[in-house]
């Protein structure tokens, strides 16, 4: 696909890889199919958080903590997000970011993630939020950029993440200090809990998967990349969307419900 007829359909070309001996990293690499991708996980994280700030305000009584398709479209949420981070550390590598590139953008989503646990004390002082979606985000990422050139181990580490997350608990893991790891017996009293494993293993496969399509120049995602602008627009701007979404929709509901 020629860099013109790329730009034509929204699709960024893919960047080569960069040398060793490149001063200054080029920008990071848009692809349009990723962003609407991004775009989509947000929309459905909305229809989530929405629901529940209505259960909040009393105006239903869904059961987020047990109802299997509450559950469900939760986990599927985070999966999507997770597998787009692991995505996003290829395009981000392929483009040539530097280390310093890289750490400004962990420095920025702890940031966030810090005001979110904040947020949340506010609202819930019981249950806030102390390893959340942003928390494992910026975790897992650290750990995975090293490896992201290498997809087989990447691929093999995620599985292992999964399975070893999904398979074992310990009562050890119970108390706060380690349940950020996972492994826990039950789940703790938090609003959001996105615990190393098995979220982690998820990013490395998206590591892998990124790879693989980069291979290919990332043509499957092709057709998305006639998903409508506003959609686009979201996922290019997931991290502060996702900063204002709750604030703005909790005061919304606040105004329309009278409370």
């Amino acid at each position: 696909m020629s860099r013109r007829h790329a730009r034509r359909r929204g699709q960024s070309p893919l960047p080569a890889k960069p040398s060793k001996d490149a001063a200054q990293p080029i920008a990071v690499a848009r692809i349009a199919g990723v962003d609407a991708l991004r775009g989509g996980a947000l929309c459905l994280m909305f229809v989530y958080h929405f629901s529940f700030d209505l259960r909040y305000y009393r105006v239903i009584a869904s059961d987020f903590e047990h109802d299997p398709f509450w559950l469900a479209l939760r986990a599927l949420i985070v999966a999507s997000f997770m597998l787009l981070v692991g995505i996003s550390l290829v395009l981000a590598d392929r483009a040539g970011a530097t280390a310093r590139h890289f750490w400004k953008r962990i420095a920025l989503i702890a940031a966030c993630a810090v005001a979110a646990s904040l947020g949340s004390y506010v609202l819930f002082p019981r249950t806030f939020i102390f390893f959340g979606i942003l928390h494992c985000i910026a975790v897992a990422s650290i750990v995975a950029w090293p490896l992201v050139r290498r997809p087989l181990l990447v691929l093999g580490i995620g599985i292992a993440v999964i399975v070893a997350g999904l398979a074992y608990s310990n009562p050890l893991f119970d108390t706060r200090a380690l349940a950020w790891l996972g492994f826990t017996t039950y789940k703790p009293a938090t609003e959001d809990y996105v615990p190393l494993f098995p979220w982690a293993g998820v990013v490395f496969i998206g590591v892998a998967v990124g790879q693989a399509l980069s291979r290919i120049a990332f043509r499957p995602l092709a057709p998305l990349a006639g998903a409508p602008r506003w959609l686009q627009f979201l996922g290019r701007h997931s991290l502060v969307v996702y900063m204002v979404h709750q604030p703005i929709l909790l005061g919304v509901l606040w105004v329309v419900a009278g409370r």
